[in-house]
């Protein structure tokens, strides 16, 4: 299907469906899932002060289609036009846990994806490096005491054979204000070794996320 027909498509579900540029309930399984992983309620949730809370969701297409809102595909072989992803942040205790769902990818394959520092723009890497709790002093940083898991925030996917995947990661720190803005898609799973650690290939889709 041409990339035109596919925007044209995107564009109609979403003006049916309203603008995706946040979700207005966070899916209750996640919820859950991330509530318990978390930790107990602090004291101040009596007083009504739940999580922090993001959710983004939208579809990907070409810089060229897309509008304020939609995720960036650059690679529409390996990302299609018209796939689709969701993002959900729910931090608390000083912990994070962040969910990732992807639809309409190539089937049975590995994919790496981090959350960057910077907001998806027209070209891959203005997306920044990947977002670490302790910040590298070379960036970007492939040494594996900075470019690790548990560090960053690496939510890797393998797709079945409907193109679907989703993964979490959980995180024992929360992301500094205004400096964790974009979830990358990238062309293979996350490498661990020194001099590689942290890469994960070609840059191939972008959606902007404004983590708290």
């Amino acid at each position: 299907m041409a990339v035109q027909t596919v925007a044209t498509g995107v564009k109609a579900v979403r003006r049916h469906r309203g603008r995706a540029a946040a979700l207005a309930v966070v899916p209750a399984a996640v919820a859950l899932l991330v509530t318990a992983a978390a930790g107990p309620a602090p004291a101040s949730a009596a007083e009504g002060k739940g999580p922090d809370v993001v959710a983004r969701e939208a579809y990907f297409l070409p810089p060229a289609e897309a509008e304020p809102g939609d995720g960036l595909t650059y690679d529409p072989a390996l990302v299609p036009a018209g796939a689709g992803a969701e993002v959900v942040e729910v931090a608390r205790n000083g912990k994070t846990r962040i969910w990732l769902s992807l639809t309409g990818l190539l089937p049975d394959r590995t994919y790496g994806a981090h959350v960057h520092t910077r907001p998806c723009g027209s070209s891959p890497d203005e997306a920044g490096p990947h977002y670490q709790n302790k910040p590298a002093p070379v960036q970007p940083s492939t040494d594996p005491a900075y470019a690790n898991p548990e560090n960053e925030a690496w939510l890797d996917v393998t797709t079945g054979p409907r193109g679907s995947a989703e993964s979490s990661a959980h995180q024992d720190w929360r992301f500094r204000a205004g400096q964790a803005r974009s979830v990358v898609i990238h062309e293979h799973a996350t490498m661990r070794q020194p001099g590689e650690a942290g890469v994960a290939g070609a840059w191939l889709a972008c959606l902007s996320v404004p983590f708290e």
